[in-house]
């Protein structure tokens, strides 16, 4: 047996019968004061003042003896129209209450009458308070409104609002005895949906039909609209199939709300074949199902198909309106259209469909983020002729793209130009000035604007103190960091979390662990509460700086203030981790993550991938990639880079599956992934393929770097080909990349290697002479080696030099290459 559902659950207050008070309709106010005489509140009330109240006494008296007669002759019409003059300001009554009051003293056998008119007539006019007032009134007397007058004061409830009041007065219908028709649960169930109670909604709509009224179309419109809302759409297609079995007709409404619902979560043949639905019910479509469809295509980046809707919709008769231009110029923005947008923009205003401020922002944007700012001049000076009036955002748009472009003359420009035609600059317009010169790292040129900027009128706000902070910050002038925030202060201007963001994260990077936690310190003292981005900021500054044990004491410390870790604590924990080689501690962190409620993301995997392929471990890697996949999660380059240089000690068949793998999910490899492989195809013998993905990263446009180049030449000395490394290295110098140990060291262990001790010689002396020594033990194979063919004294100088550098392990005898 199905679950039965209590309405009574709903009640908060009274019932119909029992006069109690009521927590969310208004009790009704004393009204003693009626009846009862009051005591004189001034003994100088004049005779004017006893006869204005004796006139309005007696306009009162002859009022409800009026009424009463109209409605003692059935001419009930003559007085509904009665009473709503009563309800006017300048009415003798003080509020529909005062008028119930002093009807029910005078008339008792048309009171029932007489209360559900008013009540009906309050409820009509939209007075919810007084109709809230009059109701408890007759609650109290128990007097029973009539289901007409119950129902235009749920509507009234409804239409101004107050839901949580609608659903309290159903629940109290509902346990007076009277029976609620279909109007009653309709305003009861869109209540519960108006205040996101989808659970309620489907409970008053169970109760419903077990009560033996049905739900009409107005109802399942109601609640499939507001699962389609919360984007369950399995559930409104339930919904909508349940609705066809009852044979209730689905209208425009139903198709509409259930199509848009489909294409805002990216179900589109879903939402078309509504459509298709629509036409073989022959109902009519409207501009909404279009707009729709054209709003679920362009989010999609389906331009093609859009266009062929667009069509569709103009063969109805209907003309595109600012939502359709609007949606359509998103969707070629998204797509990388501009032109295309240009050319809507013009259409529409050819069609006199006037564009919003909306519509002409994004385009200017997008023209700014391409750089394209003579266009977006071009573009918005079309707009202003065409009557678009100008407004702050289209210039402070255009600044801001030529700071993006590094053009501050022209921005100065645009600030003139946005003068002329009246509009004042404003916080907007200069902080993208000074945002720009502190990420050219010219703080002096910041100061300056903002002093321009005051002389302006436009006093600095937190976002311009904050973008000051952030830039003297990334070039580590931090006592200036701090004079600004006690700046802040003295301006009345309270620093926030962003103004500490800024310089903690700015500390952090520069590994001043210490001196973040202090400003830390001083933000809570000052009232300022820490959120989760500061805490990973210190703990991610921690984890980079190798200090683990203040990662985890930060962690503590933010779990202790009720400060909920987001997974991107979770993942600068467990990368920290990983790079320490302690992935055990890594996955059991990991899985806190799921306790949690939250999902690994592609970060979460990359970093345990790593872990594992670091440590050696490479089933592992391979599985978490495996149940990556399997979770839908796309694989990125960050994935690929330590999964391949891993699995290289597996064999090149399995580098090469992996490998085309990657290929096969569209990603494009970058140098870290070439040296993977040219490193594994070296490590495996395989000379030939190394340089062929040599030549394949520099026609992608790829320089290669120092370990590419150390890669190669290892190669070359496994093949004894010492004329190919020679090149190697003349190459390597010619494209800036300076030989350091590690290149040397390959160098002279090769020649060793090669027993050409001349060779490892001649490249001994240039890293010496270059400021960089070898380690121990290679020094002892050169020394050994020239030793054997009687270069005691080159192998000499090589023991005085180590000596000098304070490597004394040297072998400095001739005997030494005996042992």
């Amino acid at each position: 047996m199905a679950k039965r559902i209590h309405l009574s659950k709903f009640s908060v207050g009274s019932t119909l019968n029992k006069p109690q008070k009521s927590l969310l309709l208004p009790s009704c106010k004393p009204f003693c004061s009626l009846t009862e005489k009051q005591e004189p509140t001034s003994t100088t009330n004049n005779s004017t003042t006893n006869l204005q109240g004796q006139v309005q006494e007696q306009a009162r008296h002859e009022h409800v003896q009026k009424l009463q007669t109209l409605l003692q002759q059935g001419r009930t019409e003559t007085a509904r129209r009665l009473i709503r003059s009563m309800l006017l300001p300048k009415s003798p009554f003080s509020s529909p209450s005062h008028l119930y009051t002093l009807f029910s003293l005078s008339s008792t056998p048309m009171k029932p009458l007489f209360s559900d008119m008013l009540l009906s007539i309050c409820s009509e006019s939209k007075m919810v308070s007084e109709s809230a007032e009059l109701y408890m009134l007759m609650k109290k007397d128990g007097v029973l409104p009539s289901v007409a007058s119950l129902n235009l004061f749920l509507e009234s409830l409804v239409s101004t609002k107050r839901y949580e009041d609608t659903l309290q007065l159903f629940s109290e219908i509902v346990e007076s005895g009277l029976r609620p028709d279909q109007f009653m649960y309709g305003k009861a169930i869109q209540a519960a949906v108006k205040l996101g109670d989808l659970k309620r909604a489907i409970e008053l709509m169970t109760c419903m039909k077990r009560g033996g009224v049905s739900p009409g179309v107005f109802v399942y419109n109601v609640v499939i609209g507001g699962l389609c809302k919360e984007k369950r759409m399995k559930d409104a297609e339930k919904l909508f199939d349940e609705m066809l079995d009852r044979r209730v007709a689905p209208n425009r409404i139903t198709y509409n709300t259930l199509i848009d619902g489909y294409c805002k979560v990216g179900q589109l043949e879903e939402a078309f074949n509504i459509r298709e639905r629509m036409k073989v019910e022959n109902v009519e479509p409207t501009i909404i199902t279009f707009n729709s469809l054209l709003n679920g295509l362009c989010r999609a980046q389906m331009m093609e198909e859009a266009q062929r809707v667009l069509e569709e919709m103009e063969v109805y008769g209907f003309v595109p309106d600012r939502f359709t231009y609007t949606t359509l110029f998103d969707g070629h923005l998204k797509c990388g259209n501009v032109d295309a947008s240009i050319t809507l923009s013009e259409e529409a205003v050819r069609k006199g469909v006037q564009i919003l401020d909306y519509t002409c922002s994004i385009l200017l944007n997008a023209l700014c983020k391409e750089g394209n700012m003579e266009k977006a001049e071009e573009v918005l000076k079309k707009f202003l002729e065409n009557g678009l009036a100008p407004v702050g955002v289209f210039f402070n748009t255009i600044v801001n793209g030529y700071c993006q472009v590094g053009d501050i003359n022209k921005a100065y420009t645009t600030i003139e130009k946005m003068e002329a035609v009246g509009l004042r600059p404003n916080h907007v317009t200069y902080n993208s000035l000074v945002k720009k010169f502190c990420e050219m790292k010219n703080m002096e040129e910041a100061e300056k604007c903002i002093k321009k900027m005051v002389e302006k009128g436009v006093l600095p706000n937190v976002e311009t103190y904050n973008t000051l902070i952030d830039g003297y910050g990334r070039s580590c002038l931090f006592d200036r960091c701090f004079q600004i925030l006690e700046e802040m202060e003295k301006k009345g201007l309270k620093p926030n979390v962003i103004s500490y963001g800024c310089l903690i994260n700015c500390l952090c990077k520069d590994a001043n662990i210490l001196e973040a936690e202090v400003i830390l310190g001083d933000m809570v003292h000052r009232g300022v509460v820490p959120n989760a981005q500061i805490y990973n900021m210190l703990i991610d500054g921690s984890c980079i700086a190798g200090k683990l044990k203040d990662a985890f004491r930060f962690f503590d410390e933010m779990v202790a203030r009720e400060i909920v870790p987001t997974l991107v604590t979770y993942n600068i924990l467990i990368n920290g981790l990983c790079k320490k080689g302690k992935v055990m501690e890594a996955e059991n962190l990991a899985s806190e993550i799921t306790r949690k409620g939250l999902s690994f993301d592609v970060i979460t995997y990359n970093s345990l991938i790593s872990g594992y392929s670091s440590a050696g471990n490479v089933q592992k890697a391979l599985e978490l990639y495996e149940t990556m996949k399997k979770s839908g999660i796309k694989p990125t380059l960050n994935t690929y880079h330590r999964l391949i240089a891993g699995c290289g000690k597996e064999g090149l068949v399995l580098v090469e599956k992996i490998y085309q793998e990657m290929l096969q999910m569209n990603l494009v490899p970058d140098r870290v992934i070439y040296n993977a492989l040219i490193h594994c195809y070296v490590e495996h013998g395989d000379v030939q393929k190394a340089c062929s993905l040599h030549s394949a990263m520099e026609a992608q446009g790829i320089q290669p770097d120092k370990m590419t180049y150390n890669c190669l030449i290892l190669g070359h000395f496994k093949e004894g080909r010492m004329h190919e490394v020679k090149n190697l290295v003349d190459d390597m110098k010619i494209r800036g990349l300076i030989p350091k140990t590690e290149t040397y060291d390959i160098l002279i262990v090769g020649h060793c290697k090669l027993k050409d001790f001349d060779g490892a010689y001649v490249w001994y002396r240039e890293m010496f002479e270059n400021g960089f020594t070898p380690s121990v033990s290679i020094c002892d194979n050169l020394i050994t080696g020239l030793r054997e063919e009687g270069r005691s004294h080159d192998a000499d100088v090589i023991c005085s030099e180590m000596n000098m550098k304070g490597k004394d392990d040297c072998r400095a005898d001739e005997d030494a290459s005996a042992v």
